[in-house]
């Protein structure tokens, strides 16, 4: 379908470029880059924010580096140790707090790296 388009000068220029660069029409360029926006917006459009409840507390606990993987697992790994010496259970052989599989618990192997 043709059609007539007011572009600024600066953006067709750039558009011609990169026409030029990669041996391709400027409406091929325009047409993928009109459909690479169409299709963005329905993604956001279908992504639906998450809403995580907070239930009691008050907030982060002390010490808690959310911005660090690696403290978050260890921090994990510690209440998992808590959690588990209050239940009465020893850490496992492997190095892994919990009981050993098929104790009750998902076995818990991390690979540190």
């Amino acid at each position: 379908m043709r059609t007539t388009l007011t572009i600024d000068a600066q953006v067709l220029a750039e558009f011609k470029r990169r026409a030029a660069e990669s041996h391709r029409t400027i409406s091929g360029l325009v047409e993928d880059a009109l459909r690479e926006h169409l299709s963005r917006e329905r993604d956001q459009a279908a992504t639906k924010p998450l809403d995580f409840p907070v239930v009691g507390g008050d907030g982060v606990a002390p010490g808690v580096d959310l911005s660090s993987n690696a403290a978050l697992s260890r921090y994990i790994d510690a209440a998992d140790a808590v959690h588990d010496r209050f239940r009465g259970e020893s850490p496992s052989p492997d190095g892994v707090d919990g009981p050993p599989d098929g104790a009750g618990r998902p076995s818990r192997k991390r690979t540190r790296g």
